[in-house]
């Protein structure tokens, strides 16, 4: 049985022979184009590329490592390469909401020269406007309208001396204004006159400075008028000139962008708002001033901002549509913001504080992002489905619903928005937003899956030389042997865990070249061979292997209880697998089982205390399952049963230890001893066919070290499910010991030849009559079951017992 069972050495891990791949070093070779072993994910990603429909943004699924952001970069910059680039956005003041900044598209690469001709335009405004406000005939026509309104004020004061002079009066001006003050023999009166004089003359002086005082007060309105007038037909004038100074600079520009018709309206707009400004500061105020008109007037700091232009994106007429890739696509830095304004702030600056996001530069392009940085923002994640979905680009503040205390925002216009997106993330990432998101069911109607590995056929095993010559160019590392390479196609199955397919993990191959020439590097040698190759990966797993050698030293001392010798009923070897960060091994456990009368059928400790979980919990189950179709079609299981994981303190599931409690169960039952030598991993069914498990390779390896450490006696060895033969690519010292019959791997399908192979007895078949043949394992389970069922049956028909359970 073990030798028809034995697996050979030759098919413990596969190789490579180095004189078939076809040349001597990767310097031999050409530089791998694209990727190799994805062809579906690539067909699928190009044609995703090419549906302009809404709703079909792409998300792009894979494990880590397996160059699908790298890929998918290059494709789509590729490809935007070819298409028309995207316009350029601008914002500008709004002249009659100022908190609402217009949006203008430009064609693309123009939006500077619209900025530096606007700044051409300030810059010469005052200039121009100055130099038409200084003309012969405007100023003849502002000094004849000054002259004009001096004359009525010179009359004015000429008829307010007069009615002065009939009422004995003078005129005096102060601080105060023009006060009248009585005369005597011409002469201002002074107080002491005054009061000499009798009441009665006092009264009639007093009235008649009454009189002259509405008088003054007439003549002050008129003045005002005439300075309101003249104030008013000043800044006419001057608008009139400056107007018609700066409009052929408007009309210039409008001719630089035509068939815009946005540009088009606000520069008309921004030509009569210029004007103002654009009058120098002598102008009607100090115009006014000379006549004796006295004007204030408050001026920006900058009175030109609301006619700058803030150029939000600009892309390059000749580059292709735009392609963005976010790394931290929070929502600021996906849509932009517009700047904290405060309240006495000037409106005109306000549009000059928008700042473009991601989405507004791959607008008109491609935007990547990874799936799950995006979800950590929720905010950004939310504000990207409905951007995608209104096909438009608010920029908003995000959470400004929830501030205590108003502030004064800016309501940007929205961009239109003609955008792919390009999320990247894992599969499972992908399933769950799937189930419970249906706006991203909606947007993300497109999906390109990366595949983990890939078949180890001729055409991708080039790739993958060509893949290893193209990273030791790129990085100038030394050139790799075909025997180095055919070492890293031999640790490409073993991240597969799989003969027939190599990793496309290429993160961890890329790890193995750097540090296999490092090794090179260091033995000074001028290429990279198989041994620097085998150092590399050795070196790496001796970094990381300190828990597996704590495990080993513990069960040397005899804290951890494994035998890998002699025979005991009702334990086996189990075999899991532990995980310390990227490194992966096995770890022997001793699985036990008990039995005894009762009818609580089997219990499994570990679940008692809730340290399994689900998917183990099944595989019990099945257990059960297949006892009662072994040995419950003529009776009761009436007994009862305990399997334990023995010192496992830690949380466990999976069904890999299924056959092993299986074997350990039914050995208890039989009071037949179980070979310690070897351990056991293997899933079972109800029907008692073994079914693979995961971690074969860590399993081997694991029980192979403790029999190691504890000394080999060529009896040891592993029983593994037939199916997992594919997936084994164990390491060279297990090979090793295997070729020289140091050590054993056997390949089961049922759980009768693993019942043999442990207890050396056959399981045994069910005759005609229901019984098993005798002295067979099954034989001796039944004749327990029975026994059992028999003795409890008697223990509860007794006088005076309980039920006893």
């Amino acid at each position: 049985m073990r030798t028809r069972l034995a697996v050979a050495a030759s098919q413990l891990r596969r190789t490579w022979d180095p004189g078939r791949l076809g040349f001597a070093t990767t310097a031999e070779l050409p530089e791998l184009e694209g990727l190799v072993g994805q062809e579906q994910a690539v067909r699928a990603l190009g044609f995703g590329l090419s549906l302009r429909s809404p709703g079909y943004n792409i998300y792009v699924s894979g494990p880590a490592g397996t160059g699908k952001t790298s890929y998918t970069s290059s494709l789509v910059r590729a490809r935007a390469a070819g298409e028309p680039p995207a316009q350029d956005w601008v914002y500008v003041h709004n002249f009659d909401r100022p908190d609402e900044p217009l949006v203008i598209a430009l064609p693309p690469g123009t939006g500077a020269s619209l900025v530096k001709a606007m700044e051409e335009i300030i810059s010469d405004a005052q200039r121009i406007a100055a130099r038409a406000i200084a003309g012969p005939e405007h100023q003849g026509r502002r000094d004849e309208l000054l002259r004009a309104a001096q004359q009525q004020t010179e009359q004015a004061m000429l008829e307010l001396e007069q009615l002065a002079g009939a009422h004995d009066f003078g005129l005096t001006h102060t601080d105060h204004g023009i006060v009248p003050v009585p005369l005597r023999n011409g002469q201002p009166m002074t107080g002491e006159e005054f009061e000499s004089l009798s009441s009665e003359e006092r009264r009639e002086i007093t009235a008649r400075a009454k009189e002259i005082q509405r008088a003054v007060a007439e003549a002050g309105r008129r003045a005002w008028e005439v300075e309101k007038a003249v104030r008013a037909e000043l800044q006419r004038l001057d608008r009139e000139v400056t107007g018609g100074a700066l409009s052929p600079m408007i009309e210039v520009l409008k001719a630089r962008f035509p068939g815009i018709p946005v540009l088009a309206a606000w520069l008309d707009r921004m030509a009569v708002e210029l004007i103002d400004p654009a009058i120098p500061s002598r102008g009607a105020e100090d115009a006014a001033a000379d006549a004796g008109l006295p004007l204030r007037r408050r001026r920006p700091a900058d009175p030109f901002a609301r006619f700058r232009v803030n150029l939000l994106v600009e892309h390059d007429p000749e580059g292709g549509a735009p392609v963005v890739i976010e790394p931290n696509p929070t929502y600021v830095n996906l849509f932009g913001k517009a700047e904290y304004v405060a309240e006495d702030d000037e409106p005109g600056n306000r549009h000059l504080q928008i700042k473009a996001g991601a989405v507004h530069r791959a607008n008109g392009g491609y935007l990547i992002l990874q799936a799950a940085d995006v979800l950590a923002s929720p905010t950004a994640w939310d504000a990207l489905k409905r951007a995608l979905s209104m096909r438009e680009a608010r920029i908003e503040a995000p959470g400004a619903e929830n501030r205590l205390l108003p502030v004064a925002l800016l309501r940007p216009q929205p961009i239109p928005l003609n955008l792919k997106v390009i999320l990247i993330g894992s599969a499972q990432l992908y399933h769950a937003l799937y189930a419970v998101d249906e706006a991203f069911r909606k947007q993300f109607k497109f999906r390109a899956e990366f595949e983990v590995a890939m078949e180890a056929n001729e055409q991708n095993v080039a790739g993958y030389a060509g893949f290893i010559a193209r990273v030791c160019r790129r990085e100038r590392l030394r050139d790799m042997t075909a025997a180095g390479v055919a070492q890293v196609l031999s640790h490409s199955h073993r991240l597969s865990e799989d003969q027939t397919k190599l990793s496309a993990r290429f993160n961890e191959v890329v790890e193995v070249i750097y540090e296999a020439d490092a090794w090179a590097a260091l033995e000074g040698s001028p290429v990279v061979d198989a041994e620097h190759v085998r150092q590399a990966i050795q070196a790496k797993a001796e970094r990381s292997s300190l828990p597996e050698r704590h495990l080993l030293e513990q069960i040397r001392r005899g804290t951890l209880l494994i035998d890998v010798s002699g025979r005991v009923a009702g334990q086996v070897n189990g075999l899991t697998v532990m995980q310390r960060g990227d490194y992966r091994f096995g770890s022997p456990r001793r699985i036990t089982a008990r039995v005894f009368m009762g009818q609580k059928g089997v219990l499994h400790i570990e679940r008692e205390v809730a340290l399994s979980g689900q998917i183990h919990d099944k595989g019990l189950l099945t257990l059960t399952g297949y006892l009662g179709d072994r040995f419950g079609q003529d009776k009761p299981l009436a007994f009862s049963a305990s399997i334990a994981f023995e010192q496992s303190y830690m949380p466990i599931d999976g069904d890999s230890a299924s056959v092993a409690e299986l074997i350990a169960l039914l050995s208890a039952l039989a009071d037949v001893p179980v070979d310690q030598s070897i351990a056991v991993t293997g899933s079972v069914n109800q029907r008692g066919e073994i079914q693979p498990i995961g971690g074969v390779n860590e399993k081997i390896e694991g029980f192979y070290r403790v029999c190691a450490a504890l000394g080999l006696t060529g009896r040891q060895g592993v029983v593994i499910p037939r199916q997992n033969l594919h997936n084994l690519m164990l390491a060279d010292d297990v090979v090793a010991a295997v070729e020289q019959g140091r050590f054993h791997v056997w390949a089961i399908d049922t759980i009768e030849e693993g019942i043999e192979l442990l207890t050396g007895l056959p399981a045994g078949e069910r005759g005609a009559d229901g019984r098993y043949t005798p002295g067979s394992l099954f034989d001796r389970v039944d004749a327990r079951i029975r026994r059992l069922a028999r003795q409890y049956a008697e223990w509860r028909g007794g006088p005076g017992e309980g039920d006893g359970d």
